[in-house]
């Protein structure tokens, strides 16, 4: 049986249920993005952020992640992180200038 909660990448509306996993700096930073339109640089910059963290890329219908849904696994992902959430915002920094780069590489025309 496959989960109703699996997606292909990070999906935004799992955000929210991730704030109380860390510390202060962390609810910060997901409370922010959290507030934010989807589209905005700082939220998808949280989107590659958690892809990366969470291998979405890597993912199949028939992987152990897939099979619980992307809640639990983003869940689990980042309680089971050993680094600091001082070095969860420097990869949300990194995934943010990816982002930056990227949009100003690829600016649509002018309507």
């Amino acid at each position: 049986m496959y989960a109703k909660d699996a997606e292909v990448l990070f999906p935004p509306r799992v955000t929210a249920t991730l704030r109380a996993l860390r510390g202060s700096r962390w609810q910060y930073l997901v409370a922010h993005v959290d507030a934010l339109p989807e589209g905005h640089p700082d939220a998808l910059a949280f989107g590659l952020l958690m892809i990366r963290l969470c291998r979405c890329l890597t993912c199949h219908p028939h992987n152990y992640r897939a099979l619980h849904g992307c809640t639990l696994c983003a869940r689990q992902t980042l309680t089971r992180y050993h680094g600091t959430d001082a070095e969860l915002l420097v990869l949300w920094e990194e995934a943010r200038a990816d982002v930056l780069h990227w949009l100003a590489q690829n600016v649509p025309p002018e309507a």
